[in-house]
């Protein structure tokens, strides 16, 4: 049973992700001076995701639009990225926004917060 559940939320997940795809539209335009400073800010954010999960689509796509390159790192079973989200976060839950600061790391969890806090750093 948690084999077809499974099959399910990934296939449901992989039609969302194709859809987000088709639909994203364009990336926000900078100067190429101002890119380059929103790209070094960018350097101390990581994105913990899993590939299908709708909450993380919805982030990545904001990401997208704002056209950040922030590095996305997989929370699958197995990933060695799972378990630095579980120890240093706290828990496995996606997504989930690393913010290093000078002294310390913030682990942002809700998708609408973490697009908030996206939105008021870099727009």
């Amino acid at each position: 049973m948690s084999f077809l559940i499974s099959f399910l939320r990934n296939l449901v997940g992989g039609i969302l992700v194709f859809f987000d795809v088709i639909t994203r539209g364009t990336k926000l335009k900078r100067t190429l001076e101002a890119q380059q400073q929103v790209n070094e800010q960018a350097q101390q954010l990581r994105l913990y995701q899993f590939f299908a999960c709708p909450f993380c689509i919805k982030t990545r796509r904001a990401i997208y639009k704002m056209n950040l390159p922030i590095e996305k790192l997989s929370a699958s079973k197995g990933s060695p990225h799972r378990d630095d989200l579980l120890a240093s976060g706290g828990k496995i839950q996606t997504p989930c926004l690393r913010i290093e600061n000078q002294d310390n790391v913030e682990w942002l969890y809700e998708s609408s917060e973490i697009i908030d806090y996206l939105q008021k750093r870099f727009t």
